[in-house]
């Protein structure tokens, strides 16, 4: 028997039917991942930058900062230079991270702010990533969430060109990624954490954490408090937005955020964070080489704005910028020099206890105890808006009266300095369109008489008067008296409150608002009263000098520039490259040429202003200028802003810390700076200012503003925009006849011996108790008109208006305010006869009576604000059975 076992059948496993799948299909996913890979690698991922090179990039070619004519102002050496954190591997006692000279505050503040899970992920965090696609997603796509880590910010920042940093593509990110990895693999999450503390801009020009210490608190980085650490990090995101130097309550309020997320990732509790966030934070800045600091912190925002943050960490630039350094120089002068004539003793007087020391002999002492340790200054080019010169306190470097708070940038209350824009509106023939009025003009009559405004509150405190238990708003003039009947170019040049307040609630707030906002003033944003008109609202120095620039410019809105060029260092590498363009900004029209020419003309009057300002003011110079003073109640704002055809000057006095001076005015406080600042920017004298053609000088009765008659007392020469002049002829002063004998008018049977003439200023009944205080006679027109039969005809009889209403305003605006209460919220209405007792007067809304009043001559009611239009009208019958006589029907709108 065969016992040889039979072979078992080969199987030729290169066939292709004999092939096992699994191996194909791995090897092709295999071959597939591959050259995805090095597709990467050709693409994408082509010429990435080496991690090797990642210390060697930190050092960088310095940035020139210049004047003008090209004098140095600043030079930003390698920010590291002298500022390298230690690398040492021994932390400092007691630290947790491995960094010496950090505080662990500062490294888990930077944690919970940029990145939370830093220790926890690789480089790249995958659940970030998840979030950002997540909300990418949602967003059509659109990148709208980096998810970037530390390591990712560093590889950013440091490795890569800078023309690539922002790009905002899936490509840079992958890119960005990969280098993190590196990185990763390459240094320890200490060296990392070193590394990107030892890089981020702060702000200031302060790269690292060490610079900023510096920079910020003048101390060492390993001195820093938990609230100082904090504030730092917090810069991070928003240097030139969150600058303490420049807005102090913003910075805090990025703090007190920081703080929170600290607590959230567990690094401290709450009452830790709520025990830190009431830690006081004194800001101080160390001597160095600079001048012009406030200027030069300046333009570092303008650069960050201009060329980026990695681009000036980059270095190698050189900036000329706007900046006048002799004229710098000037200001500077000015400011130290006149707040010390305002703040010390005359010699051998008791020293009080507010810091003031005794003058120094031969010093002139401007007369009072001022205590006014701060104030800026700005010069601006009329023309094109260059910062000529910027002040932003006596004394960059005084950490005792936080010198390097720049008073030009921070946010103040102007006083009476932005009525110049209220009355611009006003006259201007677009604006008063908008507004729904008829424009004023300079000749026209305001009532400067004691007067109550309902409703006019809105959210600012009370500047200039006061609110009364029914909500209204009393507003008093600077010298606490009333001045009657005062035409437009005496209220402004007199700064005059009660005709301000009248004129805003006559074109409404909105529209000053809206006005300031096109002259470039976007702090007004909130919800105002009437007193926005006295300085309700904040603004920069700056700001506001810049909205004057519509007055000068015709009507254009000035920009603001520091900058002229930036270019390179012709050291630098990239020195062949053309410079960094500046846009040049379309300036558009705020107000008419007219306008502008007519606000001019008021604010450089020397005689319409003698009232307040008396002869020889401060603001009065040897060539044609323009001037606008103000001071707001508490003391603790005092501006002067002014100008002439070439130059804009800008002068705010007061505190840094917000507190009170006593008694300084616009006159004695600013004023006398304001003048020294605008005679060194004028070493030769401007052109006067041009009239255009659109204004017509025209011939007018002053007290009235009207065409002038045989009785008009004074007359004058007045400024109109064409087509707004007078035609009616004044019919303020009556000539009437009287009886020598009793003083009355005369009738029919006073004998021609007796009858004498005299002209009366008719001013009307809401006039007579002010008339009657400053010693005018008053003219009992009832009576006067009453009298059918006059002696003879050269006596005419004015013609009157047999009923007159006189509030509210015709065509006003009023708006309701959600925080008074409604019943507080109402409208003075008034009306009077003519010709003696009526039988019956009757006020009218809306066709509803709301006061009667029987055997009158006036009658007057209070009416509740309601939404919507509004017809006031009075009627009555002079006797009874009579026909019934009616006004003409005055319409307003609330809002």
């Amino acid at each position: 028997m065969n016992t040889t076992p039979t072979p078992a059948p080969r199987i030729r496993k290169n066939l292709p039917g004999f092939r096992k799948p699994g191996r194909f299909w791995l090897a092709l996913i295999l071959f597939l991942f591959l050259g995805g890979l090095l597709a990467l690698r050709l693409t994408i991922l082509a010429e990435l930058p080496s991690v090797d090179d990642l210390e060697s990039r930190l050092v960088r070619p310095t940035t020139r900062i210049l004047d003008r004519n090209g004098r140095l102002l600043y030079e930003v050496l390698d920010p590291n230079a002298g500022k390298q954190i230690d690398l040492a591997a021994d932390a400092a006692p007691g630290s947790r991270y491995g960094i010496a000279g950090i505080p662990d505050a500062c490294v888990q503040a930077t944690l919970a702010t940029e990145d939370s899970r830093f220790f926890w992920h690789p480089g790249v965090d995958p659940l970030a990533i998840g979030r950002a696609l997540w909300q990418n997603w949602r967003a059509d796509g659109a990148i709208v969430s980096g998810a970037s880590t530390l390591t990712q910010q560093l590889a950013r920042s440091v490795l890569m060109e800078p023309e690539e940093r922002y790009v905002q593509s899936y490509d840079r990110k992958l890119r960005e990624a990969v280098l993190a990895l590196q990185l990763e693999l390459r240094y320890s999450k200490a060296e990392l954490l070193r590394l990107y503390l030892n890089q981020t801009y702060y702000g200031n020009f302060a790269f690292g954490l060490e610079a900023a210490a510096q920079n910020f608190f003048a101390k060492p980085g390993a001195q820093l408090s938990r609230a100082e650490c904090a504030l730092l990090t917090g810069l991070i995101q928003y240097p030139t937005g969150y600058n303490p130097f420049a807005d102090p309550e913003t910075a805090k309020n990025r703090q007190l955020t920081v703080l929170r997320l600290m607590a959230d990732a567990g690094f401290i509790t709450q009452a830790e964070s709520d025990q830190i966030a009431a830690e006081p934070l004194r800001y101080r800045s160390q001597l160095f080489a600079i001048e012009a600091p406030h200027f030069v912190m300046y333009i570092q925002d303008q650069l960050v704005r201009a060329v980026g943050v990695d681009r000036l960490r980059d270095g190698g630039l050189e900036v000329r910028t706007t900046l006048d350094l002799g004229l710098q120089r000037q200001a500077q002068a000015a400011v130290t020099r006149r707040l010390a004539q305002l703040n010390c003793l005359p010699q051998g007087q008791k020293k009080g206890t507010s810091g003031q020391t005794e003058c120094d002999p031969g010093t002139e002492v401007a007369g009072n105890s001022a205590v006014a340790r701060n104030g800026g200054a700005i010069v601006l080019d009329a023309a094109s808006g260059e910062i000529l010169a910027m002040v932003g306190s006596p004394d960059y470097f005084d950490e005792s009266n936080q010198g390097n708070v720049n008073a030009v940038l921070s946010q103040r209350q102007p006083g009476s300095a932005i009525k110049p824009l209220t009355y611009a509106a006003a006259l201007d023939p677009e604006w008063s369109r908008q507004a729904g009025v008829e424009p004023l003009t300079a000749a026209s009559i305001l009532a400067d008489l004691p007067t109550a405004f309902p409703g006019g509150r809105g959210t600012a405190v009370a500047a200039n008067g006061s609110f009364g238990d029914s909500g209204a708003y009393r507003p008093e003039n600077y010298d606490l008296r009333y001045h009657g009947p005062v035409t437009v170019r005496e209220a402004l040049a007199n700064s005059y409150n009660i005709p301000a307040v009248k004129v805003l609630q006559r074109i409404g707030v909105t529209t000053l608002q809206s006005i300031a906002s096109a002259a470039g003033i976007g702090s007004f944003t909130g919800e105002y009263g009437l007193a926005l008109t006295l300085g309700g609202g904040e603004v920069s120095l700056l700001d506001l000098t810049a909205a004057y620039g519509v007055f000068p410019s015709g009507g254009y809105r000035l920009e603001p520039k520091g900058i002229l060029d930036i270019g390179y260092l012709a050291s630098s590498v990239q020195s062949s490259l053309p410079k960094y363009p500046i846009p040049n900004i379309q300036s558009p029209t705020v107000i008419s040429p007219a306008t502008a020419f007519l606000i001019t003309d008021i604010l450089s009057d020397p005689i319409a202003r003698l009232p307040a300002f008396g002869e020889g003011s401060v603001v009065e110079l040897p060539f044609p200028a323009a001037a606008k003073t103000g001071t707001t109640t508490d003391w603790r704002d005092n501006w002067t802003v002014g100008f002439s055809s070439q130059r804009l000057v800008g002068v705010w006095v007061g505190n840094a810390d917000n507190s009170p001076m006593v008694g300084v005015t616009g006159i004695d406080g600013a004023g006398p700076i304001w003048r020294d600042i605008m005679l060194a920017a004028h070493p030769t004298a401007p052109p006067a200012f041009t009239r255009p053609a659109t204004v017509a000088e025209v011939t007018i009765c002053a007290p009235s503003g009207l065409l002038p008659t045989q009785e008009c007392p004074r007359l004058r020469r007045e400024n109109f925009i064409a087509g707004t002049e007078p035609t009616r002829p004044d019919d303020q002063f009556v000539r009437v006849a009287i009886d020598r004998a009793t003083g009355q008018l005369a009738d029919a049977e006073t004998p021609a011996a007796r009858i004498s003439e005299r002209v009366y200023w008719n001013l009307g009944p809401e006039y007579a108790d002010w008339m009657k205080s400053q010693g005018i006679p008053v003219l009992d027109i009832g009576y006067f008109v009453g009298n059918t039969s006059p002696p003879n005809t050269q006596y005419p009889i004015p013609n009157t208006p047999p009923l007159t209403i006189t509030s509210p305003t015709p065509n006003s605006a009023y708006a309701l305010h959600p925080g008074v209460p409604a019943e507080r919220q109402r409208l003075p209405v008034r009306g009077y006869a003519s010709g003696g007792v009526w039988h019956s007067l009757r006020l009218l809304v809306d066709g509803e009576v709301i006061a009667q009043a029987e055997k009158a001559t006036a009658v007057e009611s209070w009416w509740q604000l309601a939404s919507g239009p509004h017809r006031f009208w009075l009627e009555g019958e002079q006797n009874a059975g009579g026909p019934t006589e009616r006004t003409e029907v005055i319409s307003i709108v609330v809002e």
